[in-house]
């Protein structure tokens, strides 16, 4: 039992060193010298911005974005349930259905919320 947590400890420790590695290579290769002049404009495509920079967008745009997400992120859940369905037994079917009306009331609560109007 123990061997199987060291395993996990090796992938653990395996990533973090990942991480560090690709940061301390990134700080190796990059450029030193201080930005200057264009360098720190806000844009550096070569165009002076027009009109307002700090444009507010609807919330409404993201509300729907964050709905789409959670009903894209429960296809991952359904899918492996749908695989082994037949071996699951009634159970997991009661589980699926209380999860699916979990989701059903979301919806409902953001569309009556209005996170669903586009416009």
């Amino acid at each position: 039992m123990l061997q199987q947590y060291g395993i996990v400890a090796v992938f653990l420790v395996g990533g973090a060193l990942t991480a560090v590695a690709a940061l301390a290579m990134n700080w190796l290769v990059r450029p030193k010298e201080k930005a200057v002049g264009d360098k720190l404009a806000t844009y550096e495509c070569g165009l002076e911005t027009q009109g307002p920079t700090w444009v507010q967008f609807k919330v409404s745009y993201f509300l729907y974005a964050l709905v789409f997400l959670l009903f894209d992120v429960e296809t991952v859940f359904l899918y492996p349930w749908a695989v082994r369905f037949q071996m699951l037994g009634l159970f997991a079917f009661v589980e699926m259905l209380i999860f699916i009306a979990i989701l059903v009331i979301g919806l409902w609560y953001a569309w009556k919320e209005g996170a669903l109007k586009w416009l």
